[in-house]
């Protein structure tokens, strides 16, 4: 007789709580409720458009918690010109905030848009170690990271604990990680693979870091898993790439573009592995991003070299938790 693990691989879970990351068809039952529930996924999720930035850029940043609430700061216009400009995305419209106190690009950003940081980078006077942190107003300057880089990236939940992730130090591929704990930056456990523009979500204490650029000078599909301690390789990306867009967590992330040249993959992770999943409408890299698996924002970016104005948002609004009767 054919089980339900002879078709799906695995047999009908028992456990206390529901899933945070259940994937299409898993059935569990959940002790706590008495309850039996599966999970179904929109297979339809796509890109649309949104509405556009009010300064066309690339090299920026990116924080948010979905793409009706998301936050674009730095960047460059045509190689040439850092930028410190910061707008809000309410879902339709970006409007102009305060700006950053230093000019950047190159830089790794993360957070929410009430409680964003904007950590290093390249500056107008070369690379810096400045941090700033938003609180939903304006930027204020905290302390400087220890080791100054650029091409680096950022990640965490908001503005009180991030990591700093790898870059250029010097010229050469760091692997380099630092922790921000709401009051100074401490070096922690370093990445297996140095690289630089590398891309990054999660918190402070469970991260992943994928793609990038490794010596002499090749973009990267490895993937790599922060546990608050260390960092462990995992199933790599499909396509190698660096400077892409991110959304979400360590265990249910978006990428999105990515480069050279500037590309429209879109690639979703579940916490083992990436699965490719519905292309951008416009090739990208070197662009800013966020959200999550279910609501992510892509905007800005290159080419051309004078930067991007428009913006996508990734909407997967049907997956959902279903519970089966059983009386």
């Amino acid at each position: 007789m054919t089980t339900y693990k002879d078709i799906h691989g695995t047999q009908v879970e028992v456990r206390s709580d529901d899933p945070s990351n259940p994937v299409n068809g898993q059935i569990w039952y959940n002790t706590t409720d008495l309850k039996l529930r599966g999970h179904t996924v929109n297979p339809t999720a796509a890109w649309a458009s949104g509405g556009n930035l009010n300064l066309a850029r690339q090299k920026l940043n990116g924080a948010g918690a979905s793409n009706t609430a998301a936050l674009a700061f730095g960047g460059d216009v045509s190689g040439s010109s850092i930028k410190n400009e910061t707008e809000k995305y309410n879902g339709t419209a970006w409007t102009e905030v305060n700006n950053l106190n230093l000019a950047r690009k190159d830089f790794g950003g993360s957070g929410i848009q009430t409680s964003a940081i904007a950590v290093a980078g390249q500056s107008p006077g070369g690379a810096t170690g400045n941090v700033e942190t938003f609180n939903g107003t304006s930027w204020a300057e905290i302390a400087n990271v220890n080791t100054t880089r650029n091409w680096l990236a950022a990640t965490g939940a908001d503005n009180t604990a991030a990591l700093a992730i790898a870059g250029i130090v010097s010229g050469s591929h760091s692997a380099i990680v630092e922790l921000w704990n709401g009051s100074g930056w401490t070096e922690v456990g370093d990445l297996n693979t140095a690289r630089y523009a590398t891309a990054a979500t999660g918190t402070s204490a469970a991260a992943l870091a994928f793609g990038g650029n490794v010596p002499p000078n090749n973009a990267t599909n490895v993937t790599e898993l922060w546990n608050g301690s260390s960092w462990t390789e995992l199933n790599n990306l499909n396509t190698a790439r660096e400077a892409m867009g991110t959304g979400g967590t360590s265990t249910a992330a978006l990428s999105f573009g990515g480069g050279p040249p500037a590309t429209v993959n879109t690639e979703s992770w579940n916490g083992t592995s990436w699965t490719e999943v519905n292309n951008l409408a416009t090739a990208r890299f070197i662009l800013g991003g966020a959200g999550t698996t279910t609501s992510a924002a892509a905007f800005g970016g290159a080419p051309p070299a004078a930067g991007l104005a428009n913006t996508e948002e990734w909407n997967e609004p049907f997956g959902a938790t279903q519970e089966f009767d059983l009386s």
